[in-house]
């Protein structure tokens, strides 16, 4: 017993030492489940309705899977409520972000939001919940926020009751994705003319409860495995990216190595991080700008504002519809709206402010976080001189058929330049994104880049 204490006294100690904060209390971790959802959304309504009660989800077979692994639209036959237009911006303002209400400024002519009915349809696998639940009762955040202890390589939402900004995007950062995966998709970057053409790659992200032979020193600070492959066009195609993602990226930076095709090379690829230039966007986005944010959270300051409601893409299953070509979606400006759809829900909002003496193109990041899944909806991103810069907005899908939320594609919008890019498309892809995978953690050394750029 004296034995035990002191050793709890110095782990105690240890959190102290680390600046460490606390989980939530067993009492505060009974509300997950029962006043709140499985992963700590509020589940009433709103005030009059126009958010309903969370009642579980869309179940498993809510619609037809085709051959190919694209989703059939549950809500196909609705019509839209109504349409905001940049006439209409202004009555609608307190459920429209900064950068939403940009956009109509900048693109009156032709940017529309369509506000379709509000479908609380996301929900998790049940062994998920209960993996949420040990989150809330043990996960720590330590190194002032950039790092988790207690946080086992098989939990997910790591702080599914936040207290502070930073545990809200961790929680975008470790949700559940549906397990181990790999997609085809591809990245335009539009002129003004709206003329594009599509970089395609190919990406995979292996978690490590799917590496039986994952190396037992990597085991506690890593968080996936992450391998991204150009094939088009001709000029880009053989690069290979490889990242180990890992936890506390203060104690551990994120290790990171590119195949360069032309030169046959695999070398240390450092500039895969924070503001960086985003692989061939153009220069219209930062390495952490992919999946609206990623990566190390340590050159900011992380404001927890609160919750509020939010005109946000939601059940964007139109814009992965197969039936669709890249052409159909994207158009001069911005993506076409008559593929988009929006819905009213409660978001968390947060801002980051890049700490004094740090460096980053983006000095504020005010961000809007989904409550019933934690997946980022939309960021502002802001320079140095304090002018909104760029609008980021991820069009969320829930895969019915994984119990998982994901994105049908993300955007970022210059508003300087006037152009956009947009990633993660797949409408024409011989197949969707396949999940169930497992790996060998020699699959994603250095050595084995070479062999994959050459496929």
């Amino acid at each position: 017993m004296k034995a035990a204490l002191i050793k709890g006294t110095a782990l105690a100690l240890s959190l102290v030492a680390s600046g460490a904060m606390a989980a939530v209390s067993p009492q505060e971790a009974e509300q997950l489940g029962t006043t709140l959802t499985p992963i700590g959304a509020q589940k009433d309504g709103n005030a009059d309705g126009s958010i309903p009660a969370w009642t579980g989800g869309l179940p498993k077979n809510a619609g037809a899977v085709d051959a190919k692994g694209f989703l059939a639209d549950p809500f196909a036959g609705e019509k839209p409520l109504f349409v905001i237009t940049a006439a209409t911006a202004a009555q609608y303002k307190d459920k429209l972000s900064t950068g939403q209400l940009a956009m109509f400024k900048r693109y009156p002519d032709s940017y529309r939001i369509p506000v379709y009915p509000t479908h609380r349809t996301a929900s998790i696998p049940p062994e998920i919940m209960q993996r949420v639940k040990n989150s809330a009762l043990h996960t720590q955040a330590i190194n002032d926020g950039n790092g988790l202890a207690n946080f086992s390589d098989s939990n997910f939402y790591a702080f599914p009751i936040p207290k502070s900004g930073v545990e809200v995007l961790w929680n975008h950062v470790t949700r559940y994705l549906g397990g181990s995966y790999k997609r085809a998709f591809i990245q335009a970057t539009p002129q003004v003319s709206g003329a594009f053409t599509p970089v395609r790659f190919e990406e995979e992200i292996m978690f490590p409860p799917q590496v039986p032979d994952l190396p037992a020193d990597e085991k506690d600070n890593l968080l996936y495995y992450y391998k991204q492959r150009v094939t088009a066009p001709s000029r880009l195609a053989g690069t290979v990216a490889l990242v180990h993602e890992t936890i506390d990226q203060v104690k551990e930076p994120r290790r990171a190595w590119v195949y360069n095709a032309g030169q046959r090379r695999v070398r240390r690829a450092p500039q895969l991080a924070y503001d960086g230039p985003g692989t061939a966007s153009d220069g219209l986005r930062t390495a952490d700008n992919l999946d609206l944010f990623n990566g190390a959270p340590d050159r900011y300051d992380w404001k927890l504002i609160g919750k509020k409601e939010l005109y946000i893409p939601y059940n964007s299953y139109r814009m992965e519809d197969p039936t669709l070509k890249y052409a159909d979606i994207i158009t001069a400006g911005h993506l076409n709206p008559e593929h988009a759809r929006y819905e009213l829900h409660r978001v968390w909002e947060i801002e980051a402010n890049l700490k004094p003496g740090q460096r980053h193109v983006y000095a504020t990041r005010h961000m809007y976080v989904d409550e019933d899944t934690w997946q980022i909806a939309e960021v502002d991103h802001y320079d140095q001189k304090g002018q909104l810069w760029r609008v980021a907005e991820g069009h969320a899908l829930y895969r019915y058929d994984q119990q998982a939320s994901f994105h049908a594609a993300e955007t970022l919008y210059d508003l300087t330049s006037g152009r956009y890019m947009v990633v993660g498309l797949r409408n024409e892809e011989p197949r969707n994104t396949q999940y169930g995978l497992t790996g060998k953690s020699v699959d994603y050394t250095p050595a084995a880049l070479r062999s994959d750029g050459l496929r």
